[in-house]
């Protein structure tokens, strides 16, 4: 098995992304110029309400659509460049998508050990000497004894790692699951994200999680918001960060708003290593460390 000393996770470049869905009654922003980076080997949370943008953001990441505008680019390629044939050839190697939903990936009446199998023949004629056997993939995943049983006849837990052993099966750089705890009671959801641990500790995978529960992106290490199209801030290691944009705007959270109201004027002041904002009639200011980061 791989583990932490060879690390085989792809990173992840998002630069200026815009996308915006067509439609008779006007047209809908979903993206609104997203900066995103991704460190090989990194466990990523894209968490936000229903309509932020996250389940857009993971589409392109995975070359299901491509950006209105702006740079996607998943390790040294930018997929909005390449064409629909060398999309298929990445997703079917370098990228496992596991879709929300765990039975939309798999088939129901085979087994899970031939859910895995065919799912590594798309990948066997490009690098066949990469792929693991099955059952070493299922025992990563904590499903040893159950790689006969059929897909139809598992608890949704397991259903859920099944699934994200067949996004698994190529040995990819960069997994991506869209929802992976949702509507799992706390047992099942503790052993989702354990196994997606064990990918990432023993594989090196570059993980890419999309979730409402703040509580799943906590788990992941680093959970980056996504507010109105845009990444409105990010927690790392139990503390909240605003996000400056590639366009130098930020989005300030919930709390801060209700202190600095949308149309409040700020002076900007950067002097002795500190960056102040006072406002127009200098009622607050809030000193910021440049190095707070």
């Amino acid at each position: 098995m791989k583990n932490n000393s060879s690390l085989t996770g792809l990173a992840v470049v998002c630069r200026r992304v815009v996308h915006i869905y067509r439609a008779e009654g006007g047209d809908v922003v979903a993206l609104a110029g997203v900066d995103l980076d991704i460190a090989p080997g990194e466990r990523v949370a894209l968490v936000g309400p229903s309509g932020s943008g996250k389940s857009t953001l993971i589409a392109l990441l995975a070359g299901l659509m491509r950006p209105s505008a702006g740079r996607v680019q998943i390790g040294l390629v930018d997929i909005g460049r390449i064409s629909e044939a060398e999309l298929a050839r990445l997703r079917g190697t370098d990228l496992g998508v596991v879709l929300q939903g765990a039975r939309r990936n798999l088939l129901p009446y085979a087994t899970v050990l031939s859910n895995v199998w065919l799912a590594q023949r798309r990948a066997a004629h490009v690098r066949p000497a990469d792929l693991e056997p099955p059952e070493r993939i299922l025992s990563l995943l904590g499903l040893t004894g159950l790689g006969h049983r059929k897909v139809q006849d598992l608890p949704p837990g397991a259903a859920q790692r099944a699934a994200i052993a067949v996004g698994m099966a190529a040995s990819p750089g960069l997994l991506l699951v869209d929802e992976p705890t949702s509507q799992l009671d706390r047992t099942a959801r503790d052993e989702v994200l354990a196994a997606l641990e064990a990918v990432n500790t023993e594989r090196g995978t570059t993980i890419v999680a999309v979730t409402h529960d703040p509580d799943v992106g906590a788990r992941l290490g680093r959970a980056v918001t996504i507010r109105d199209g845009r990444v409105g801030s990010e927690g790392r290691d139990g503390r909240e960060f605003a996000v400056i944009a590639g366009d130098g705007t930020v989005q300030l959270p919930p709390d801060v708003l209700d202190v600095l109201p949308p149309g409040t004027l700020l002076s900007v002041e950067h002097a002795n290593g500190k960056v102040t904002l006072v406002t127009d009639d200098h009622s607050v200011s809030v000193p910021v460390a440049s190095d707070a980061a």
